[in-house]
């Protein structure tokens, strides 16, 4: 039985986003090659609700665990970027970056909160080829340890995905023909069957053609919350990086 299905990111904290006049741009810039955008994803289950700032700045505020930010678009440069506990200024984590411009970043703070990181990865601007949907995921899911991952057509057989994916590592982006199909992770090893008991089992989602997607997988909220005699889950939070023009 699975635990948990693929879902998009819930509750964006777009609410959360500081106006970027306060970065000194424009409150409505759209995306333009003078500039940097990031997003900021709390993938940490037990840190609590964060503020994430760029240098001394806001980025947002009181993100929870399994949110994201829409991208905010940011002056190219160095910077540091830090994580406070919400409605401090106690400081969780925080580190150097540099964003170039023309670029898109997906800053992930996560982790259990007495090793909590920030991960910063650049993002795929471009959409994938025709008929093809570039896919990378994330492992960011401290209990789940090393998974399998797997894409099920509605139907059809599962199709190996990746291997062995340890905490804080990722595939990369990698082609797979566009189409309707599920994500399901297993642990590293798991044959996949009709009775396999997964960490994850996917609903059918259609990505199309020239699509670019991530997906971080992230402890099953009710784990998170208290995994005293639980049997480990991850759920997906699905990212839209690029489409087809």
């Amino acid at each position: 039985m699975p635990l948990l299905t693929l879902h998009p990111a819930k509750n964006k904290a777009h609410a959360a986003l500081l106006a970027l006049a306060a970065l000194g741009l424009a409150g409505c810039q759209s995306i333009t090659a003078n500039n940097a955008q990031l997003r900021v994803i709390d993938a940490s289950p037990d840190a609590g609700v964060i503020d994430a700032y760029q240098n001394s700045t806001g980025l947002a505020y009181g993100l929870g665990f399994g949110n994201e930010t829409s991208y905010v678009s940011m002056l190219p440069g160095n910077y540091t970027l830090s994580t406070d506990k919400a409605n401090t200024r106690q400081t969780l984590t925080t580190g150097q970056t540099t964003l170039l411009a023309g670029h898109q970043y997906t800053e992930i703070v996560g982790n259990i909160a007495a090793n909590l990181q920030q991960t910063v990865l650049q993002d795929q601007t471009t959409p994938a080829p025709a008929g093809q949907v570039a896919l990378r995921i994330v492992q960011q899911a401290p209990h789940a340890g090393p998974v399998d991952i797997y894409l099920v057509p509605s139907g059809g057989r599962p199709t190996p995905f990746a291997t062995n994916l340890i905490f804080g590592k990722n595939t990369g982006y990698i082609l797979v023909p566009a189409g309707t199909f599920a994500i399901d992770v297993v642990p590293t090893g798991t044959v996949l069957v009709n009775s396999t008991v997964t960490l994850q089992s996917g609903s059918q989602n259609q990505y199309d053609s020239g699509a670019v997607r991530t997906v971080v997988l992230i402890d099953e909220e009710s784990f998170s919350a208290n995994h005293t005699g639980l049997t480990p889950g991850v759920q997906a939070l699905s990212l839209d990086d690029a489409d087809s023009q």
